[in-house]
């Protein structure tokens, strides 16, 4: 096993049950970065209903200059939901693979909302609310339950970032 510390290959080695309805853990049987996971499928569906809301294609055109239409928005973001189920999946034998759902959430958050709401002093971007509530916290948390070594983590951003690449190009293609 490589990308992981002592503690993530005894952690995966002596996986815990983890339990979200109170329920037989054994009947449900994930690990608490599968159910961290889930958590983040979850805060990224929410963020593409705050990003829907406020129009976040509109956005993206005006302030980044990205020629987003809208089947590659809703393209992109059901894409994003799959990998984040596959994330799960895969978790429990790939957890530096899974784990860059969080990342990929982590750089949405600071690259596509965060730094343009600072560098364009304070306009509002569709998407920040969710990425400073939930894709901060939720990303650095669920990325620690992962007990990635360094080379771990560094593999999850480089996947999370590739795949937030991926469209971007193809948005400018």
């Amino acid at each position: 096993m490589t990308g992981y510390s002592k503690i993530g290959k005894r952690a995966l080695r002596d996986r815990q049950p983890c339990s979200l309805a109170g329920g037989s853990a054994e009947r449900n049987n994930m690990s608490h970065l599968q159910v961290m996971l889930w958590f983040c499928v979850g805060a990224y569906g929410i963020h593409v209903l705050e990003e829907f809301v406020f129009d976040w294609k509109n956005w993206a055109r005006q302030v980044l200059h990205l020629p987003v239409v809208s089947e590659d928005f809703y393209l992109t973001n059901c894409l994003v939901i799959v990998v984040g189920i596959v994330a799960v999946w895969v978790a429990p034998e790939y957890p530096a693979i899974a784990t860059s759902l969080p990342a990929l959430m982590l750089i949405n958050g600071i690259l596509m909302h965060i730094f343009p709401f600072l560098l364009k002093r304070g306009r509002f971007s569709p998407g920040l609310i969710t990425a400073v509530l939930l894709f901060l916290p939720l990303g650095v948390n669920t990325i620690r339950v992962g007990h990635l070594d360094t080379r771990g983590v560094l593999t999850s951003f480089i996947v999370g970032a590739l795949l937030l690449a991926t469209p971007i190009g193809f948005f400018a293609a």
